[in-house]
């Protein structure tokens, strides 16, 4: 017996242009289960010492040739210089896990050399298209009134309280993970897909729109080397800086994972289109995974998580990050 159940004809355009193109998988209920166990899990077990700092800040300290950290950024040059490297280390931070359910549906395009580059690079475009401005808009804000801002200030909240700052990233990564979450549910076809009528007039509109989910990312963004970056360009009172510092911090987030599809569609993608294909439900099932994995882990580890660490609720903490 066939373990997938057919849907209507997809609306033809770009990787990402519909959720489920050409079927529904048949156990949706499974799909999400596993998705949300294993993004618990993740959730669980994420380590932001060993990212943030043995991955992150290191790899920053390295192509800077100082202590990314704790040395001042010298000026806008500098920032600038900053902005770019310390996007590019972020980029396996827990921030990034959302990047893998935007750029998910890319990988497995087949044809030529030619036609995968151009199959992987128009919806990368796409999503800059719709992540650039909310980093410029966002940067800019920073430069203009930054100061006075919460992701501004380095105070420590009383114990037991939730900060002006990490209320912003709860409710930033908050609203990113619902947002995930829905389209992932979507993409399973267990709720319909809000962005289905946008899609089918403008095929590129689902990439704008996760561009935008990236570009939020620095709405709320608590990583270290960020915060010094906010600090620096919120202290020159410089719009424009501000503008160009946040958009080269996105660039530098989405680099790796930009770089990691196109890799993967060269390298498998005849095979993994092979086997997407084989199934009218695969495609939809693996964007499913990918949004509802991303967008539980988003909302647990930056809402549920740290009401659990401030004692609001129990959430478990694993050994290794009672420490921190």
């Amino acid at each position: 017996m066939s373990d997938l159940k057919r849907a209507p004809a997809a609306v033809t355009g770009p990787p990402g242009a519909t959720l489920a193109a050409g079927g529904l998988p048949r156990r949706r209920g499974l799909l999400v289960l596993i998705s949300v166990a294993f993004a618990l899990f993740l959730s669980y077990a994420w380590s932001s010492k060993l990212v943030d700092t043995e991955i992150g800040v290191n790899t920053a300290n390295a192509l800077l040739g100082h202590d990314a950290h704790t040395t001042p950024i010298a000026g806008i040059a500098a920032g600038v210089l900053f902005a770019f490297v310390s996007g590019l280390a972020g980029s396996f931070t827990a921030c990034n896990i959302a990047v893998f359910g935007a750029v998910g549906p890319m990988v497995g395009q087949s044809g030529t050399r030619r036609e995968k580059l151009l199959h992987t690079a128009r919806p990368l475009g796409w999503l800059a298209a719709g992540m650039i401005p909310v980093s410029a808009a966002y940067g800019a804000l920073v430069g203009f009134a930054g100061t006075r801002m919460p992701q501004f200030s380095t105070a420590s909240a009383p114990a037991g309280t939730i900060s002006a700052r990490s209320a912003q990233s709860m409710i930033a990564f908050g609203l990113i993970g619902l947002a995930m979450i829905v389209l992932g549910l979507a993409a399973a076809g267990v709720v319909p897909d809000p962005l289905g009528p946008l899609s089918r007039r403008r095929p590129n509109a689902r990439m704008v729109v996760l561009g935008v989910l990236v570009g939020g990312f620095l709405i709320g963004r608590p990583y270290p080397l960020f915060r010094d970056l906010f600090r620096h360009a919120a202290a020159t009172h410089n719009p424009l800086y501000g503008a160009a510092a946040f958009v080269l911090q996105s660039v530098g987030n989405i680099l790796v994972m930009s770089v990691l599809v196109i890799a993967l569609t060269y390298g498998l993608g005849g095979r993994l289109q092979r086997w997407l294909s084989a199934s009218p439900g695969r495609v939809a099932a693996v964007t499913a995974v990918a949004f509802l994995v991303a967008g539980v882990f988003t909302l647990v580890y930056w809402d549920v998580r740290i009401l659990g660490r401030l004692g609001y609720i129990w959430f478990p903490t694993a050994p290794w990050n009672a420490a921190h």
